[in-house]
């Protein structure tokens, strides 16, 4: 995998950053505020990587759209209590981010969040300055559809085959096989790898981190 790859794309949620588990925190406790049925955490690992919209379809198909949108803004006004600081990414991601960028890589972010939140997270764990640029569900199609990565492959005007996606989750890793990009399975997140190796990723890794050396 050596000088394979000009451009690295990134999960955020569950891939640099630790957070899984407060997200599942944040979902429970909102659908118990909202007196609906609570999903379980493996449950709510499935949806980690989609819209919110999409998630919330998923996690709740019998409540109607008003109900969703109000367990949504719950979860979200939940999720935001809490002070994220450079703390919150996982081991050794600020130190990779900046060996990957003083080795040539161009770095982007494609996410499930919202953009003002992935703003909010990024500023706060002192990144910001380390990605060439970011895609957000409310900016384009959210994950598994492709368009994601072809728009930030569009912009940056990197060849498809030079690019690699990183992901936690199966939602990050089919948008990579849709894509035509190849793709490198990460398991501190949302899945385990027996799940992620369903969608053919080069590798599946415990950390992001352990790319260091590998590409």
């Amino acid at each position: 995998m050596k000088n394979r790859f000009d451009l690295i794309i990134f999960d955020w949620d569950g891939t640099l950053m630790d957070s899984v588990d407060w997200i599942v925190h944040c979902i429970q406790q909102a659908a118990m505020r909202r007196e609906c049925a609570v999903p379980t955490a493996q449950a709510v690992r499935d949806i980690v990587g989609l819209s919110i919209e999409n998630a919330m379809k998923q996690l709740f198909p019998d409540e109607d759209s008003e109900n969703r949108q109000k367990i949504a803004t719950d979860y979200a006004q939940t999720f935001f209590t809490k002070q994220i600081g450079p703390e919150d990414l996982f081991p050794g991601v600020h130190d990779m981010l900046n060996q990957f960028r003083s080795q040539g890589y161009r770095l982007a972010v494609a996410t499930g969040k919202k953009s003002k939140g992935l703003q909010a997270a990024i500023n706060a764990t002192g990144v910001a300055d380390l990605f060439c640029t970011t895609r957000c569900a409310d900016q384009t199609a959210s994950k598994p559809n492709p368009l994601m990565l072809d728009e930030i492959i569009m912009e940056l005007g990197v060849d498809k085959q030079r690019t690699l996606m990183v992901g936690d989750s199966v939602h990050d890793l089919q948008m990579a096989l849709n894509a035509q990009v190849a793709s490198v399975g990460v398991t501190c997140g949302a899945h385990p790898a027996a799940t992620l190796q369903k969608y053919n990723p080069l590798l599946c890794l415990n950390y992001p981190t352990d790319l260091i050396g590998i590409i």
